[in-house]
């Protein structure tokens, strides 16, 4: 075959797999704004495995997965955005999310809670790190949130993960990520009332000290 043949059938192959990829993007983008994320995951897959280094395609198959409750699945795909585009805060956090939903899993060995509410609080360090917005309180309340559940891990005195001092220092964490969540916005009572049963939980933990003084 000649050289020139051989090339011009690579250029076509390649667009006509170009084309390919970018229709399932498209078509996978819109069944994940349709809010269709078993089909949206179908047509995303399909353009990974014909381009594993779109890290938009990647990123809404993470989502996808993360709304279809796969998160196993959706951390491994944001671990592959965070390879192709390391300063993507909005990888790191939903990838913690994903996280802090097998941390509290009861299905999730203690072991592996531990490795998934680290990792949480790490990968919500990270976003905030890099995030452009200083006053975007999302990433504080979902690392207080990570804070609280890592430091009640810690605190279950059946467990033999118990640490009670790492336990302390989380749930006081927590409050400081928290009430700067309320500090913008003191309508949140939401917060409020998480900061207040952080609190009660803190003293809960912080008493039996106390009471041998």
């Amino acid at each position: 075959m000649k050289l020139s043949v051989i090339v011009s059938f690579l250029i076509i192959s390649s667009l006509e797999s170009a084309v390919a990829q970018s229709a399932y993007v498209k078509m996978g983008q819109q069944a994940l704004m349709d809010g269709d994320f078993r089909s949206a995951i179908s047509h995303l897959e399909k353009a990974c495995i014909t381009d594993s280094t779109n890290a938009n395609a990647l990123w809404m198959l993470g989502y996808s997965y993360y709304h279809s409750d796969n998160y196993k699945k959706s951390i491994t795909a944001y671990t592959r955005v965070i390879a192709i585009k390391p300063a993507d805060a909005s990888a790191y956090y939903y990838r913690a999310r994903a996280k802090s939903f097998l941390g509290k899993d009861n299905q999730t060995s203690p072991a592996d809670k531990e490795l998934y509410l680290l990792g949480a609080i790490v990968d919500l360090t990270k976003a905030i790190s890099i995030n452009s917005d200083p006053n975007d309180s999302k990433f504080y309340q979902n690392r207080g949130l990570a804070y609280r559940d890592y430091g009640l891990f810690k605190l279950q005195n059946s467990s033999h993960f118990y640490d009670r001092a790492r336990g302390i220092n989380s749930l006081k964490a927590c409050i400081t990520d928290l009430e700067r969540v309320l500090n913008d916005n003191p309508g949140r009572t939401d917060i409020a009332n998480l900061i207040d049963q952080s609190k009660d939980k803190l003293s809960q933990a912080i008493a039996p000290t106390v009471a041998r003084h």
